[in-house]
């Protein structure tokens, strides 16, 4: 284990007050060395709700910025609208029109980046590498490829790719830093993916030499911590998750549904939907098609 992997790990053992301690040290380097142009991304969900309160606790006046996609859940809408000093920014685009011109995401962003990548790249060095792999530095297998289990999804009679996020939420976001000179706070945190991992330990919470900085104060965070934080303060959050969703991310987003339970006793995001929100599970599945792809992946949807 190197050092900043064994930092990371001793980080995420710490006690809560130690965790905030940390994170308001870096909200506040973060806000003087971009001289308080900043803002909080937030999807009003448990993780950005925290964020937004820690941030407003140290500087009140900071805005939080919400990207209303039409893919969040109308708990969610109803909570950001009772947000004060929430700014609410849009994509050019709606989903549908996404998915019909770049594809379904599906399976994980890596995943679905590699199948587009395949299917529409002209270079055949290009797709050996995806499908075959390069060697590991440390000569221990090798990394870029689709993994074997994803291949039959090259055959998909419908289109697959990663693009979702950048047009409805990061596109966006940039655009709102283009025009306002601000810099942003967000909520993510390293658990939640391998990618948040490399990152932080390439970057930091405060990564100012990325191409677009952003600060992530609760990287070292796990979720036991957020809701920790919540009950300790006594924060209003979104009762989406009182009715049983782990995320309040996007509604339809299919990336990780395969590893989502689905038994007698447990219910998998879209299962969930069809129970809590009807109207919106038929829209998803009859009007965006996502019938057809969640059967093909061997997902149950109701």
């Amino acid at each position: 284990m190197n050092y900043k992997s064994a930092l990371l790990k001793q980080r995420q053992s710490l006690p809560l007050a130690g965790k905030v301690a940390i994170s308001l040290k870096k909200i506040r380097e973060w806000y003087n060395h971009w001289e308080g142009e900043v803002y909080v991304s937030y999807s009003g969900g448990k993780d950005s709700t925290v964020l937004l309160h820690m941030v407003r606790s140290l500087y009140p006046g900071v805005p939080a910025v919400f990207c209303d996609t039409g893919l969040e859940f109308p708990e969610i809408k109803e909570f950001v609208r009772d947000t004060p000093n929430t700014i609410t920014i849009r994509p050019k685009v709606g989903f549908k029109q996404v998915i019909e011109k770049y594809g379904y995401p599906i399976i994980s962003k890596e995943t679905a980046c590699y199948i587009d990548q395949i299917r529409k790249t002209k270079s055949e060095r290009q797709r050996r590498l995806r499908m075959e792999g390069k060697p590991r530095r440390d000569g221990k297998g090798v990394v870029g490829k689709i993994a074997e289990k994803w291949k039959f999804l090259l055959d998909a009679p419908f289109r697959i790719s990663d693009r979702c996020c950048y047009v409805m939420k990061k596109n966006p976001f940039h655009k709102y830093e283009k025009d306002t000179g601000k810099k942003g706070f967000v909520g993510t945190m390293v658990f939640e993916s391998f990618n948040r991992r490399v990152s932080h330990q390439k970057y930091g919470c405060n990564a100012f030499a990325l191409k677009n900085p952003q600060s992530r104060p609760l990287s070292f965070w796990l979720e036991e911590d957020i809701w920790h934080y919540i009950r300790e303060n006594q924060l209003e959050y979104c009762k989406i998750y009182d009715k049983g969703y782990k995320r309040t991310g996007c509604v339809f987003c299919g990336f990780g549904a395969h590893l989502e339970p689905s038994d007698l006793f447990r219910k998998n995001r879209y299962q969930l939907l069809a129970q809590t929100h009807p109207k919106l599970h038929e829209y998803c599945m009859e009007t965006l098609g996502f019938r057809e792809v969640l059967e093909y992946i061997k997902v149950k949807y109701k």
